[in-house]
């Protein structure tokens, strides 16, 4: 139920006074459903996300068909989005995947690298270094094209079948996806398996290395209940980009252990107890990812939706 006044708003000095959400639900949350969504759902979803107040929304994926069968219209969906004022930023692979967005007048791509050996092999069938090789020339032409790049870093606090990952080896990877030319990175907790300490230890690492956090994004899971937590620990050391999900969709669908993403409604209500400014319309958010839950058939896994959810949910 909604109650006038709440959260109350305790600003804390040692945090941002605004934040950009990453939101990824129409393409991290949507890659991972059993079932294909119709395209002129998603649509619908992100428009109904614009219209909440998402300034950054991830649209789809321009992998082969037979990887990430859920995304395989990226051709049909991105012209269908395209006139949107917001930025729609879209996943590519590689060359190929560079050349069909670019086609449809894509601006913001992103590459999806791996922190650990195992990964890289499941997700990409590639070593670590292989995998960089790859994205080479992927950023040189975006950046030549003046396209924004961002750099996905997937397995940075705990690998399925590495366990810990050694905090030296993630900047390694960090540094060399800058370097290539990336304009922001994605630091990816893919299991969910991070704590605050960790996140902290990390990002003091990046910061001795040169990665400064205005160059970051973190983005959380939430398998172990952890993801406010680690949010908030990286609002503490200076990050002001999050990925989210509306409705806590999603997970991975290379790593078995990998659950939903952070819901969007969780993290801006608290971030609007913090004082926190996101530019979005909470009530407008909960009634999106209501909707979408019902077009899924499952109640949405966010815990503000579901304690906000009521009869003005309804599509307006």
């Amino acid at each position: 139920m909604t109650v006038p006044g709440l959260p109350m708003v305790v600003p804390s000095r040692d945090l941002p006074t605004r934040v950009r959400i990453h939101e990824v639900g129409a393409r991290d949350g949507l890659q991972n459903e059993k079932a294909t969504v119709p395209t002129e759902v998603k649509a619908r979803f992100i428009h109904r996300l614009a219209d909440a107040g998402l300034t950054t929304i991830e649209a789809t994926s321009f992998v082969h068909p037979k990887w990430v069968p859920q995304l395989a219209d990226a051709e049909r969906l991105f012209p269908l989005v395209a006139d949107l004022p917001v930025a729609l930023p879209v996943l590519v692979p590689n060359e190929r995947g560079l050349d069909r967005a670019l086609a449809l007048g894509a601006r913001r791509v992103a590459v999806f690298a791996s922190a650990t050996e195992s990964f890289a092999k499941a997700n990409l069938n590639r070593t670590v270094d292989e995998a960089l090789a790859m994205f080479e020339p992927v950023v040189a032409r975006a950046k030549a094209d003046s396209v924004h790049v961002r750099g996905y870093l997937s397995m940075c606090f705990g690998d399925p079948w590495e366990g810990g990952v050694p905090v030296p080896q993630v900047v390694r990877v960090c540094r060399a996806l800058l370097d290539m030319g990336c304009d922001e990175l994605s630091l990816g907790d893919t299991i969910g398996v991070a704590t605050p300490g960790h996140v902290v230890a990390l990002l003091a690492a990046l910061d001795e290395a040169g990665v400064a956090p205005s160059a970051l994004g973190v983005h959380f899971h939430d398998t172990y209940g952890q993801a406010l937590a680690n949010t908030l620990a990286a609002l503490q050391q200076g990050v002001t980009t999050i990925d989210a999900s509306a409705g806590g969709l999603g997970g991975c669908p290379y790593a078995k252990s990998a659950t939903g993403n952070l819901a969007t409604e969780d993290l801006v209500w608290m971030l609007r107890g913090l004082g926190i400014d996101t530019g979005i319309d909470l009530g407008r958010l909960v009634a999106t990812s209501a909707w979408m839950a019902a077009h899924l058939g499952r109640p949405s896994p966010s815990r503000t939706v579901r304690a906000l959810s009521h009869e003005d949910t309804e599509e307006h």
